[in-house]
């Protein structure tokens, strides 16, 4: 049987997260109107409704108002609090200003960081917190620093990364005591190195791969979970018009539809259920606010469990445009 990471730290979590980018309206300074209060509250309730327990933050998505938004559902609904894993992230600064956008990763910015993250969603502590994009400036001893004062002070459970090779991991993990619980990655049929990169070994075209040579294997060894951001490929493949996307994407959104409407069940489920197959038990992050594709993506856990290895490379060998090396 094959055991969830998160699950074997003790985190009950469930096989989808939905991501909250899209919570709080623009990526600006307008207030939060009701509509997007409204929208979100219809997204988690979506979510939990196809069983979703875990939920994805940044402290930096839609400059604040996503986790804003949330915590407003939770203030008015406490009771959801217990049955909900949220996760967030820091470590990005947006441009302000003649500053421009970096990252920062130093024990100021990850203490401040969290306790601007709790304020907004007007909880007492986060179960994961993730560090957004690897920073050039960090420093090892201080990021230990400050997330050894976090967990101390009961403020974050767990630990993670987001973008970050196995180089990065491990460079970090020498100062850090507790082992890192998740890396969220980008994975899909539309963004396929991480696959590429194993099986283009000693091939010439493997040179083209942007993908950190083992990440897979050494998170499913050190019982990492991965998760994945994008899984849905921004839609292409369940239902965005795809009429001027390559004709790889094209043939394959064509298969999505044709498998979906033979197994009675959504494309979305169908473009999850891929990615879940993978051996790594790979966490898929849905990053949209719409109440009926969050629902849309119900039957994906079946569907992965359904899925021969025959179809999954279908879809693979289809979505890369080309034969097994």
């Amino acid at each position: 049987m094959k055991v969830m990471p998160l699950t074997s730290r003790g985190i009950s979590t469930s096989r989808l997260v939905l991501g909250c980018m899209p919570f709080g309206g623009g990526w600006n300074n307008d207030p939060i109107t009701e509509t997007d209060r409204l929208s979100a509250e219809k997204a988690v309730d979506a979510a939990l409704s196809i069983g979703i327990s875990m939920f994805d933050h940044a402290n930096i998505y839609t400059r604040g108002k996503a986790e804003e938004t949330f915590g407003g559902i939770l203030r008015n609904r406490p009771q959801l609090r217990e049955q909900m894993v949220i996760q967030s992230k820091c470590g990005i600064r947006l441009a302000d200003g003649s500053v421009p956008g970096h990252f920062d990763f130093s024990k100021e910015h990850i203490l401040e960081s969290v306790d601007g993250i709790l304020g907004r969603l007007g909880i007492e502590y986060l179960d994961i917190l993730l560090l957004h994009r690897p920073d050039p400036l960090v420093e090892p001893e201080e990021v230990a620093e400050a997330l050894g004062q976090l967990k101390s002070s009961g403020k974050v459970r767990y630990f993670g990364v987001s973008n970050m090779s196995v180089a990065q991991m491990r460079f970090l993990q020498r100062s850090i005591p507790d082992q890192f619980a998740v890396n969220q990655l980008e994975m899909s049929l539309g963004h396929l190195d991480f696959l590429n990169q194993s099986i283009l070994v000693n091939q010439e075209s493997g040179a083209n791969v942007n993908f950190s040579e083992g990440l897979m294997e050494h998170c499913q060894m050190e019982n990492i979970q991965i998760q994945s951001w994008g899984p849905l490929a921004q839609g292409r493949f369940s239902g965005r018009s795809v009429e001027d996307e390559p004709e790889n994407v094209q043939k394959t959104a064509a298969l999505v539809q044709q498998m979906a409407q033979e197994k009675g069940t959504t494309p979305e489920a169908i473009v999850l259920g891929w990615l879940m197959k993978h051996p790594a038990m790979i966490q898929p992050v849905i990053g949209t606010i719409n109440a009926e594709r969050i629902i849309a993506c119900k039957d994906a856990e079946r569907q992965s469990q359904l899925m021969t290895r025959e179809e999954w490379y279908c879809l693979y060998i289809s979505a890369r445009g080309q034969a097994m090396p």
